[in-house]
Parts: C-alpha cells; sequence; structure tokens
C-alpha cells in the first residue's frame, strides 16, 4: 500500500501542498489533472527521484527516498525517458540490466510485437516508437510498483489496445501497482479502477472510477419555449448547458427524481445520457473555473 500525508514539494513554486492520498495495492490508478497540475512531480516523488520538502511518502510503511530497499520495487517510466545518442534497443535492455531483473524473452517479444528495429539507434525513432521501446521494457521488468508518465503519448491505436491488455494481464498475473498519468481519459477509464483528481496543489477528488461517475447523471430536457435558469429553483445543478429550448444538465438526483422535480415545468421530454470519466474530469474542473473560454 502506498501512503501519501501531508505532502508539500516547491521549486521556484509551490508545486504540491498538503497532498494526502491512499493507493491500495494490486490495483490500476489513474491519476489525472490539468497541464502543470503536478502530476509528473508527484511521480518523481513516489518514485525517489525527488525529496519532499514536508509530510511523508510510505510503500508498505516505510519511505522511499533513497531507500534502497523500496526502490527496487519500483519501475518509473517519465514522459521524457534518457538514452543517448547511441541507444538501441538492444543495447538499453543491458543499461537496465545492472539494476533491475529483466525477463529478456518478453522484452524482445515486446519489441518484435511493436516491429522495432532491434540494432537500429533510437536517436531516429519517432516519438512513438521510443515509447514503444520504453514500455516493452516497462513491462519486461514486471516491478511490484510500475509508475507510468503519460503512457499512451505517441503510439497508434493499435499499439494503445496492445499496452492495455498486456498491461493488465500483467498487473493481474504479478499483482502489481500500477498508476498511470494520461491525458487519453477515455484510456484510463478503460483499464483503471480508481484515480485521484490533482488540482490546486492537492488531492481534489479521488476514488473508485465506477462509483464516482455513478455518482453524477446527465439529462436532456426539452421545452416548448426558451426557459430561464432562474426559474428552477431549489435544483442543485453540477452543470448546466442551454440550447434554445433544450437544457442539457448533470445532477446527482435519479431519473424518477428529476421527472419529479421539473414535472411542473412541463417538459416535452426528458432522456437521461451515459456520462464517462472524461466528462467528469471536465465537470469537476469546470467547477473550479477552468475551460469557461475554452
Amino acid at each position: 500500500m502506498i501512503e501519501i500525508s501531508g505532502l508539500c514539494k516547491s521549486f521556484d513554486k509551490e508545486v504540491l501542498k498538503d497532498v494526502d492520498l491512499t493507493i491500495e495495492d494490486n490495483s490500476i490508478f489513474g491519476l489525472v489533472g490539468i497541464n502543470g497540475a503536478g502530476k509528473s512531480t508527484l511521480l518523481r516523488l513516489l518514485s525517489g527521484v525527488y525529496n519532499k520538502d514536508a509530510g511523508s511518502i510510505k510503500f508498505d510503511g516505510e519511505e522511499v527516498y533513497e531507500n534502497e530497499k523500496v526502490k527496487k520495487n519500483i519501475f518509473f517510466l517519465p514522459d521524457d525517458p534518457y538514452y543517448d545518442r547511441s541507444t538501441t534497443p538492444l543495447t538499453l535492455i543491458d543499461l537496465y540490466k545492472a539494476f533491475y531483473d529483466i525477463d529478456e524473452k518478453a522484452y524482445f517479444d515486446y519489441i518484435n510485437g511493436f516491429k522495432l528495429p532491434l540494432k537500429s539507434t533510437m536517436k531516429n525513432f519517432s516519438k512513438g516508437m521510443k515509447r514503444q521501446v520504453f514500455v516493452s521494457l516497462a513491462l519486461a521488468i514486471k516491478p511490484k510498483y510500475l509508475f507510468l508518465d503519460e503512457a499512451f503519448d505517441g503510439l497508434d491505436p493499435l499499439a494503445r489496445l496492445s499496452l492495455k491488455r498486456t498491461l493488465m494481464k500483467i498487473q493481474e498475473e504479478k499483482e502489481m501497482t500500477v498508476i498511470i498519468s494520461s491525458h487519453s481519459l477515455r484510456e484510463l477509464e478503460d483499464i483503471c479502477d480508481s484515480f485521484a483528481l490533482l488540482d490546486d496543489k492537492k488531492i481534489t477528488s479521488s476514488g473508485n472510477i465506477n462509483q464516482s461517475i455513478n455518482k453524477m447523471h446527465k439529462y436532456q430536457i426539452a421545452f416548448d419555449s426558451i426557459p430561464e435558469k432562474e426559474m428552477f429553483e431549489g435544483i442543485n445543478f453540477i452543470s448546466y448547458k442551454q440550447d434554445k429550448r433544450i437544457i442539457t444538465i448533470v445532477l446527482e438526483d435519479e431519473y424518477d427524481c428529476v421527472i419529479e422535480k421539473f414535472k411542473k415545468y412541463n417538459p416535452l421530454i426528458i432522456d437521461e445520457i451515459a456520462i464517462d470519466f472524461e466528462e467528469l474530469f471536465i465537470i469537476e474542473v469546470e467547477s473550479r473555473g477552468y475551460l469557461k473560454n475554452v
């Protein structure tokens, strides 16, 4: 189990402040937030790359920073992993064998599956190809804790699908704890069981993805004339959008309750629409004043 308590980190300015979060073992956890929210910083702190300014980060009760025993069980794949100009997929594995036990057969199987040239220098690879090499390495190491920063960035649809399937298979077999930071929220919804939203330097929302989505309900309601929002007294909208005679709203109320609340306004039709993780994220950040001009 990973337990984060009162975590603070500053560089030229404060990045994280009083972050509290618990991540259960044997889970795939999605870390989400707008650009600059501090996701990469948090992953580097979890990996022991950065030292905290205050608070604690404990893996099964032990602090991570400068703790070789804990770090041996962690593999962190950043958005821009290091390699030199002469590195090939073949020489990359030799470098990491000094630090990790690697399933070499699995590594070369992944490389071949991605159809990557084994002996070509990676400096000439596209961003997606480089990502595929390092993803192959991460999956072949099979650590207890795997942290992926922007895991799907640069991957084509088939590569993303292959990564998701392989990641879920290995995570279940090895009972790994995986933390994924990604802008692709639909990809996260496919594989993550829980999440945390990092905003305003701290965790503002977290929990089980399905349970969080099921707390909110989205409806489209049509009227025979243009309604005014002010007329809906006592209704607590999480989100409210209007296009002439049609309003699109998000509430915590279930369908029967919405029917009862709106019947006095004589709606022509009330339809419930499915809501997904990406929309849940947008609603959360909009409620904090973001995206208003997008």
